[in-house]
């Protein structure tokens, strides 16, 4: 305890040099644990969404996702109905919903356009939460059809600028049946969205799971997605499904996250390179401090050294130093990498949009408690080698050199 209440009033001797050293620890740690924040943000933000567009845990035939079909619906799922049932008692399966994947023309009787269409059930809308802007009109309603006997669909932006359409239109879907002829159907656009990204609005359509089944002439569907209420169980769920239906494939939300594996790779090298870049910056500014103090104080190391002092000891004396340093910069780090994150929840400041979609998204930044166990070990780290280091070249002169030191 001596020693370190040695080696803090030895740390304040120059109070404006040691205080500026801090200030670099400080922004050291702050720094990388606001942008690591902000990855950690993006990562789960990319994450929830993945796993909302196609369900944490897919369900399908065998072959379906390495495979392709000769006709529509060829390797659909015919016993989907008593999976259900099954994993509806699992208190960590929130939902278990069919999807079926079609393709074909859309007409307004004058212009056609192809569209890619969701066939999904209702209790979608409410289980994947705000995953479409709604422009116009409302969701599909719980029957496929109306009284008039028009199939229900919604349309992407796009889509339905394409057609002219608005929220109360009739159109016209035309698809491949699952027996390779072709079949028809009216629709009443229920509602008009937008996804934010604009090839997707230039295409995407959704409709009942019933209303895909009779433009299709089948009773299967394409896909079973199953919804928890906790993503890190999607392993071991997956394991599960796994066990209990081997004659199936399956896929986790993680498999066809794409795009967030590539963002989450894109990530990790920019903000590891500057978190390296930030610590080297730190490892030479203590370096630098300290091998001041060592020139400063040669002469009290010779003085030591004459009357006995180990080396070791007087390194000890510099290395609780840079501690002290690193463990005041992290401290402050820390203060406000925490101030930082309350502030921005209260800013409501607007990310632009990334790449390839229309619409921006607010900027958050996660305090994490993991993020700093790692940070903090590392800068201390490094403040002791840049003290351990500028301190051996100051022990290894010889006492007399040392002692006539100016």
């Amino acid at each position: 305890m001596n020693w370190l209440l040695f080696a803090f009033k030895n740390t304040f001797r120059n109070r404006r040099r040691a205080m500026i050293t801090i200030l670099i620890a400080t922004l050291g740690v702050a720094s990388i644990m606001i942008s690591g924040g902000f990855a950690l943000f993006t990562y789960e933000g990319l994450q929830e969404q993945a796993a909302r567009g196609s369900g944490h845990v897919i369900l399908a035939h065998k072959g379906f996702f390495d495979q392709e079909e000769e006709t529509p619906m060829e390797l659909g799922l015919t016993d989907y109905a008593a999976i259900r049932e099954k994993l509806s008692d699992d208190m960590r399966i929130r939902s278990v919903l069919p999807r079926i994947q079609l393709s074909g023309l859309i007409s307004n009787g004058d212009k056609s356009s192809i569209f890619v269409g969701t066939g999904v059930d209702t209790e979608e809308f409410a289980v994947k939460g705000p995953f479409l802007q709604l422009l116009e009109g409302g969701r599909l309603s719980r029957k496929p059809d109306n009284a008039e006997g028009y199939y229900e669909v919604m349309l992407a932006r796009d889509l339905a600028k394409s057609m002219g359409a608005t929220s109360g239109s009739t159109l016209t879907l035309l698809a491949t049946t699952s027996d390779g002829a072709l079949n028809a159907v009216d629709v009443l656009v229920k509602g008009i969205f937008t996804t934010g990204i604009p090839e997707l609005d230039k295409r995407t359509l959704y409709l009942h799971t019933r209303s895909a089944q009779e433009l299709l002439v089948t009773d299967k569907i394409s896909s079973l997605s199953i919804y928890l209420y906790e993503t890190p169980l999607t392993d071991t769920i997956d394991a599960e499904m796994a066990r209990l239906y081997p004659e199936l494939d399956r896929q986790t939300w993680l498999d066809q996250a794409f795009f967030y594996k590539k963002v989450r790779d894109l990530y990790n090298r920019i903000f590891g390179t500057l978190g390296l870049v930030i610590v080297i910056m730190v490892f030479f500014s203590v370096s630098n401090t300290m091998s001041m103090v060592v020139v400063e104080r040669t002469r009290e190391i010779g003085t030591l050294s004459a009357m006995g002092t180990y080396g070791w000891e007087i390194m000890r004396n510099f290395i609780l130093e840079a501690i002290v340093i690193a463990s005041s910069g992290a401290l402050l780090g820390m203060i406000i990498t925490y101030a930082v994150t309350i502030a921005l929840q209260f800013a409501d400041i607007q990310m632009p949009p990334p790449p390839g979609r229309t619409e921006g998204y607010p900027l958050i930044v996660y305090f994490s408690t993991d993020l700093a166990l790692y940070t903090i070990p590392v800068i201390i780290a490094v403040c002791v080698i840049a003290a351990g280091t500028a301190a051996w070249r100051g022990i290894k002169k010889p006492v007399v050199e040392a002692l006539t030191h100016v």
